[in-house]
């Protein structure tokens, strides 16, 4: 066995990956009337090559052949001199046959017209595909908030799973390109199995129903904690009033959007200064934008503790400008000023490209500050 996986990891080959659900039980439950007209053909099989044994003196390979030809029919005719006993063996296993043949088509014919059969199918192989993400999020819920939000990271390349009960959930998903989806309600156990949860980056309940957020957030806070997950989920939901907003947030909410506020403030901006409209769109939210903004967490183990800014001096390891920095009360300060001491729980707003700003977060990670280029 550790031979093979050494093959394996050689030749970079991987196990399928398995969903955490298995659909196998309702599979087989659909299978099952299958069975019995299995059986009367294995029985018809055996009983037609016996008969034509002990009848016509037929070797076992000529008896099963020549009960195969005339049980389904195809008019091949005799491979050999067949006795009366043996032709009116013959009339009756073809009328026989045709019995079980008729049969079968009916019991077929009536499990896909079920149609369960199909969705069972089309779900095994769904479940299959969502087992395959990894850091992926799942997005609870079918609206506007949704559609948009998935061509924004369909655009960026950000893997995601829509789960909603909707039963045109299937119809949905092709209108609207969702790539992954799960008919369920979002925060059953079930539903977060199936999306597999456990290998998410996070979860985005956009409800319009606060209860339904309410839930969603508690069902994946408390699996976190059933999985013993190291890195917490990260939770954004959305809210219309500071009250819901509070109350998301007191529950796990990582984020609590406001469409309403978003927007006011948006407006607002847009009247004030004109020229900005298209600033947002142009350079940040942009699909390989040159240019990205990002806060920097400093850990508790980092050489920029209780530095300057000016000591630190980020800028001369990588090309990146320092905004504003957030303290570990949640108060933020914009354009800081060089003499502006980094204390523990600090988080940096920094604006430059996408490398950029990782090697800037490789950095500030690090217990002793860098000397050369090739440390970093």
């Amino acid at each position: 066995m550790r031979l093979i996986k050494k093959l394996k990891k050689f030749l970079h080959w991987k196990d399928r990956a398995k969903p955490e659900i298995s659909l196998d039980t309702e599979l087989y439950t659909q299978l099952a009337p299958f069975r019995l007209p299995l059986i009367l053909t294995v029985l018809m099989m055996m009983l037609g090559a016996i008969g034509y044994i002990i009848i016509d003196d037929f070797s076992l390979m000529d008896a099963i052949y020549q009960t195969g030809i005339t049980f389904t029919t195809v008019g091949f005719g005799e491979i050999a001199p067949i006795s009366q006993a043996g032709r009116i063996f013959t009339i009756t296993l073809i009328i026989l046959g045709f019995g079980v043949f008729s049969f079968s088509v009916g019991i077929l014919v009536e499990v896909l017209n079920r149609g369960d059969l199909i969705r069972i199918l089309k779900e095994r192989k769904m479940l299959y595909n969502v087992a395959r993400l990894k850091n992926h999020y799942v997005i609870c819920h079918h609206n506007q908030y949704t559609i948009e939000l998935t061509r924004q990271f369909r655009e960026n390349q950000i893997p995601f799973v829509v789960v909603d009960p909707n039963p045109k959930l299937e119809e949905i998903a092709k209108e609207y390109n969702y790539p992954y989806y799960i008919q369920e309600e979002p925060h059953t156990e079930v539903a977060l199995a199936k999306t597999h949860l456990s290998s998410a980056k996070g979860i985005i309940t956009l409800s319009d129903n606060i209860p339904d957020n309410i839930a969603i957030i508690a069902s994946v806070r408390l699996f976190e904690k059933e999985i013993k997950r190291r890195r917490p989920y990260f939770i954004m939901t959305n809210a219309s009033t500071k009250s819901d907003i509070e109350k998301l947030k007191k529950l796990g909410a990582n984020s609590v959007i406001s469409p309403t506020k978003l927007m006011a403030q948006r407006i607002s901006a847009i009247s004030q200064r004109p020229e900005m409209e298209n600033i947002l769109e142009q350079f940040l939210y942009k699909k390989d934008t040159p240019l990205d903004i990002e806060e920097v967490k400093v850990p508790s183990h980092s050489w920029t503790l209780f530095k300057k800014l000016k000591d630190i001096n980020l800028p001369q390891f990588v090309k990146i400008n320092i905004v504003g920095i957030r303290d570990d009360k949640d108060n933020f300060f914009p354009m800081p000023e060089p003499d502006t001491i980094i204390t523990q729980g600090s988080k940096l707003l920094v604006i430059g490209s996408s490398d950029s700003i990782r090697l800037a977060k490789k950095i500030v990670r690090k217990q002793e500050k860098p000397r050369i280029q090739n440390e970093l």
